[in-house]
């Protein structure tokens, strides 16, 4: 009889950089690192075809042909914009069409600036998610204006992690952590904990440190954050936040640090927290759990039971304790 090793306690973990962020891959239950790197192919594959931080790319070429020709594009890059587009629509704060503005500003990247009014008003007449023509028959897309673009950067990680996931799955695997930057899913158990829950750290947004201010028991799950900190420039003694306002064209002016949503998939998650960071409160009967840092270094908690976080810096506090 063949001796089969017993791998539950083996674990493999590789570090990548994608996505303009580090990415973190492990899973366990197996010592073979290809399916790391094989999930990391298919990240590197969605990043060619999402990304408008290089001038080729599937996304691009919608971008390129604004106001001229709709262009065709795959049924991935399809599906992902009409979602995008169709949450855009809502008018929650979660804008697609976003893109002008984004580069007008150019936060997180070494040419970040204040524009000039004039400039920003100029954009918001370019930002207009219904105007964005989709074709569900042909999987084309045409922007109306010239000038329009199309940004998925709200979105597409969400989208992407849980991809991985599902190939993971396909593979066999029930435990893994699938990390890209602010995106976070903890898949299956957690076999090196005895309760088998996962412990997540919940980073100061407050700084750039990368300190955890507390960690949070969580079983499976997506956990994305959103926050001031991520990525942010300095002026004149004013801090600038990357989490533009489709409606002003300037940062988002809130009380709130940070917000982290716990949920099944990671593009809700991504979504949610763009939701929950312009409307400061959670809607009735909301499903998901949700942790609010704001700015005078409280903690606020939806749907997540206290004893299940961990204050780890005592500048910060449960609201209500």
């Amino acid at each position: 009889m063949k001796i089969i090793k017993n791998l539950a306690s083996e674990k493999v973990a590789k570090r990548y950089r994608a996505l303009g962020t580090v990415i973190d891959l492990a899973v366990y239950g197996t010592t073979d690192e290809r399916l790391l790197d094989e999930a990391f192919g298919l990240i590197k594959h969605y990043e060619d075809m999402f990304t408008v931080n290089r001038e080729n790319s599937e996304l691009m070429d919608v971008n390129h042909a604004a106001g001229l020709v709709p262009v065709q594009v795959s049924d991935s890059v399809y599906q992902l914009t009409k979602i995008a587009i169709e949450k855009s629509r809502e008018h929650f704060g979660f804008n697609a069409a976003i893109g002008p503005l984004v580069k007008l500003w150019h936060i997180g990247f070494a040419d970040a600036k204040l524009p000039m009014n004039s400039e920003i008003i100029e954009r918001l007449a370019l930002i207009n998610p219904d105007e964005v023509q989709l074709d569900d028959q042909n999987f084309t897309i045409f922007l109306s204006k010239k000038g329009m673009e199309i940004d998925l950067g709200g979105i597409a990680k969400g989208y992407i992690a849980d991809r991985v996931q599902d190939l993971w799955r396909a593979r066999g695997i029930s435990s893994g952590i699938i990390n890209l930057g602010g995106n976070l899913v903890l898949m299956g158990k957690a076999p090196h904990q005895s309760n088998k829950k996962w412990r997540v750290g919940v980073r100061n947004p407050l700084n750039q440190t990368g300190e955890t201010i507390a960690q949070i028991m969580t079983d499976a799950s997506s956990v994305v954050t959103s926050g001031i900190a991520e990525r942010h420039f300095e002026l004149e003694g004013k801090s600038y936040h990357h989490i533009i306002d489709a409606e002003t064209g300037y940062p988002h002016e809130t009380n709130i640090a940070s917000v982290t949503v716990l949920t099944p998939l990671s593009i809700d998650g991504e979504i949610e927290t763009t939701r929950l960071f312009f409307a400061s409160q959670v809607p009735e009967n909301y499903a998901y759990g949700v942790i609010f840092v704001y700015r005078d270094k409280s903690i606020e908690l939806v749907n997540i039971d206290p004893k299940n976080i961990h204050i780890t810096n005592t500048e910060f506090y449960l609201k209500g304790e």
